[in-house]
């Protein structure tokens, strides 16, 4: 099993959503958070332009079978790429067991 991380535009997050339900994954968490980056936001205002350091995005984490992890990396960079600087970073990860809490089933059928 995997556990895929992702680190998207917060723009772009329904897009991904879609795209990794038509690539069968259904189930993940994800958070708004805000970090640094490379790409510096600014505002202008009155024709003066400011800039911030903050940068809010959304954090997706997925678990899913290996056979699915080609398959979401994809979808992820399909639906959340702009070709700019700013759209993002994955994280892949190896998941050593899960478990179902209701059942106390363990294994890969738990993600299903």
């Amino acid at each position: 099993m995997k556990k895929i991380e992702a680190i998207i535009r917060k723009s772009k997050y329904k897009a991904v959503k879609e795209t990794l339900h038509n690539a069968g994954v259904n189930f993940f968490s994800y958070w708004d958070v805000t970090g640094i980056g490379n790409e510096k936001e600014g505002h202008v205002y009155r024709g003066i332009s400011y800039s911030t350091n903050d940068i809010q995005r959304r954090y997706l984490s997925i678990v899913v079978n290996d056979d699915f992890e080609e398959a979401t990396i994809k979808a992820i960079i399909s639906a959340a790429g702009t070709g700019e600087v700013g759209d993002g970073k994955i994280f892949v990860s190896n998941i050593e067991e899960c478990y179902r809490i209701r059942t106390g089933e363990k294994g890969k059928n738990t993600l299903n």
